[in-house]
């Protein structure tokens, strides 16, 4: 699964939100029967409910946290406010999917204003069930900080996937 990395590393998700890693988990997000693949492009009108996430590789033993953000606020071209935290679930049962686990920030749809935004979902294996800890704020969130303060450790996966602000022509 090495490999699967490259387009984390190409789409600057790997720098700008996580270090380095290698997956090891596979993990699924889809939206209406469509599929999150890592930097193509969905329109805000297709993502306003949370996507069903699946878990494969994982054992009924073994606890996940899922990450979804936007480090690209208020526009990409300058990200000063970076990260937005759309959305987070802990204790996610490992042969499964996040419905099962425990909501700790609903789900916030993504609304790009300025530029082209990447949203990103990361995957981290919780070292037992544990109590992860609320972030004080959406705004200014940051994946690596929240991984550290809770013990989560390395990501065992991510995808992320490219949304703009909508006209009424392009809803059409």
């Amino acid at each position: 699964m090495a490999r699967s990395a490259e387009p984390l590393v190409v789409g600057r998700v790997i720098g700008d939100v996580l270090e380095y890693f290698t997956p090891s988990i596979k993990m699924t997000v889809i939206y209406n029967n469509k599929q999150v693949c890592n930097g193509h492009e969905l329109f805000p009108s297709a993502v306003i409910s949370r996507p069903r996430v699946e878990i494969l590789g994982g054992d009924m033993r073994s606890f996940f946290t899922l990450v979804m953000t936007d480090p690209d606020v208020p526009g990409p071209s300058d990200p000063y406010l970076r990260e937005h935290l759309h959305w987070v679930v802990t204790d996610i049962p490992g042969t499964t999917d996040v419905t099962f686990g425990r909501e700790l920030v609903s789900y916030e749809i993504p609304r790009p204003n300025i530029g082209i935004h990447r949203f990103v979902f990361v995957l981290f294996k919780q070292k037992r069930r544990q109590t992860v800890n609320p972030p004080p704020s959406r705004d200014q969130f940051n994946t690596r900080n929240f991984a550290t303060e809770n013990d989560l450790g390395e990501p065992v996966a991510a995808v992320f996937f490219n949304a703009q602000r909508e006209t009424a022509a392009r809803r059409r």
